[in-house]
């Protein structure tokens, strides 16, 4: 009887570690958190802090469905309309960064077309 208990944990805890680990989505509030240091920046112009491509690294990295990156692309939009982000700061961040990011960010940007 006690060979079938082992038995049994011993299946249940190799199902719980091979089981596919679950991935958070990427939030509105994520996005938010992480670009905060480069709202001077896109506001105002001058340099990036490095707070603020270290946030943008993370997101891009944190993006990994078509899903999570059309969320970012939407949210970046509502952002820059809230915020008052100046569109030419915005579209230069990935450069300032030495990041690529595979979308225009801009207000016009059809983030629905989006495809990874």
């Amino acid at each position: 009887m006690a060979s079938v208990k082992v038995a049994c944990v011993v299946v249940m805890f190799m199902a719980v570690v091979s089981a596919p680990m679950m991935v958070q989505a990427v939030t509105c509030n994520d996005v938010i958190m992480q670009l905060t240091p480069c709202l001077p920046y896109l506001m105002n112009g001058g340099g990036a802090s490095a707070g603020c491509c270290s946030g943008v690294r993370n997101l891009l990295g944190a993006a990994g469905t078509t899903a999570d990156k059309q969320t970012v692309c939407n949210c970046l939009k509502n952002a820059a309309g809230r915020f008052n982000i100046n569109d030419q700061y915005a579209q230069a961040l990935p450069g300032v960064c030495h990041v690529n990011v595979p979308y225009k960010i801009s207000r016009s940007t059809n983030c629905a077309n989006i495809r990874f």
